[in-house]
């Protein structure tokens, strides 16, 4: 998948193509021979860019830490490159979430996140779906498409008051933003799914604990903040991270708002491809 002088052996076409290439010979190998239209085949080749970019900045990464290891004893020592991915995983990966149609070239649809396997001595490249690629899977998928949804994180200065159908036909909210410079800690969250039909619309709240509850085992500080073990010459140290707090905060709701527990799916549209991503 590097690009090579030898005309002779050089494939046709881009990176991006070949990558492409290769993605359906592998896919074909263990799955079958893919069928995809063309729109799936350039998001594909545009799966290959981000991804190229993904490994380029893992491989950065790995040099600068093994920089700092002072006496080398927990050096990285394999590459980060085309040459040590596992290519055959991901290849399935890559055709599925092409057939859904999320686009690895827009803001927060699919993010790709290159991890060193040890057993294996290779890479395995995890795809993860955004919060702009769970919303376009929620409505492409849904029973019924919502008309609109509004997803807020409510401080401690904030006035939220929630309207429940028992007190009213339509499930609503109060949601008044007091202090908007200084509006003190994050105290939870809400999401309003809004319908044709206005009697369904449904209000989800999550505190701070149904927030921090979904926070993974392992989450970076660099995303939740909080301290973490760095090597600085040659010695492990704690740093504090300020990370995005507020940013996990609202994505955390956006899972839980586009989940098919809020969301509920057509099974009539669902198809391998989608079968495939929640599995």
């Amino acid at each position: 998948l590097q690009p090579k002088t030898d005309q002779a052996v050089a494939p046709r076409g881009s990176n991006s193509e070949r990558f492409t290439a290769k993605v359906m010979k592998e896919f074909g190998s263990s799955a079958g021979v893919p069928q995809v239209t063309d729109f799936q085949r350039q998001l594909i080749q545009g799966y290959f860019i981000s991804i190229d970019r993904a490994l380029k900045a893992a491989e950065e990464e790995r040099l600068r830490k093994n920089a700092n290891n002072k006496d080398h004893k927990y050096d990285n020592d394999l590459p980060v490159t085309w040459e040590n991915v596992n290519l055959t995983d991901l290849a399935l990966d890559v055709v599925h979430y092409a057939r859904m149609g999320l686009d690895m070239m827009q803001d927060n649809h699919l993010f790709p996140i290159p991890y060193k396997n040890n057993k294996a001595q290779r890479y395995d490249v995890t795809l993860m779906p955004g919060y702009n690629g769970i919303r376009y899977i929620a409505e492409k998928y849904a029973l019924e498409p919502p008309l609109a949804v509004t997803v807020e994180l409510v401080y401690s200065t904030d006035t939220f008051e929630p309207i429940k159908k028992a007190a009213n036909q339509v499930e609503s909210y109060r949601f008044i933003i007091n202090q908007p410079f200084d509006r003190g800690a994050v105290v939870g969250g809400f999401g309003y799914i809004e319908y044709t039909d206005p009697q369904k619309n449904e209000l989800v709240i999550m505190t701070l604990h149904d927030i921090e509850k979904r926070k993974p085992a392992y989450a970076s500080p660099n995303f939740w903040g909080g301290t973490q073990k760095v090597r600085e010459n040659g010695k492990q140290v704690e740093k504090q991270s300020e990370g995005w707090f507020e940013e996990m905060c609202i994505k955390t709701i956006k899972r839980e708002i586009y989940s098919a527990k809020h969301i509920p799916r057509d099974p009539k549209k669902i198809d391998d491809a989608y079968q495939y991503m929640k599995m």
